[in-house]
């Protein structure tokens, strides 16, 4: 079957539209609602919109790269034991994340748990 040019623009727009979606995703769940990145001082030479942008990626940037890596670390094509396994691994995380504020302590409590569900339905 052929695809016509037609197709094959809409299948390349919808593609970067997803890719765009994913890059920015974490930074949209991230960002508070009330404008961090916005100048409040007022500056003509725009150095305090850079400190200010600086300041909001130093602040985004690990929770966004850990969102990131989670996302591609769930399993998509995989049997349904090792789905339900790294969902609850996750909401664990999250769970013990919230309540603890460690991030060692959530990522290890997650991963135990993972590997324990994986040893165990296997």
């Amino acid at each position: 079957m052929k695809t016509s040019v037609g197709e094959a623009l809409i299948l390349c727009f919808v593609m970067a539209a997803v890719i765009f979606f994913c890059r920015i995703f974490p930074f949209l769940f991230f960002c508070k609602k009330n404008g961090n990145i916005r100048d409040e001082g007022g500056s003509q030479d725009g150095r305090d919109r850079v400190g200010v942008f600086l300041a909001f990626v130093e602040k985004t940037a690990p929770p966004v790269a850990m969102t990131v890596l989670a996302f591609n670390a769930l399993p998509i094509k995989s049997s349904l034991r090792e789905i339900i396994s790294a969902m609850a691994a996750v909401i664990l995380t999250a769970i013990v994340h919230l309540w603890r504020r460690n991030t060692l302590l959530s990522i290890c409590g997650g991963t135990a748990l993972y590997m324990l569900l994986i040893r165990l339905w296997s």
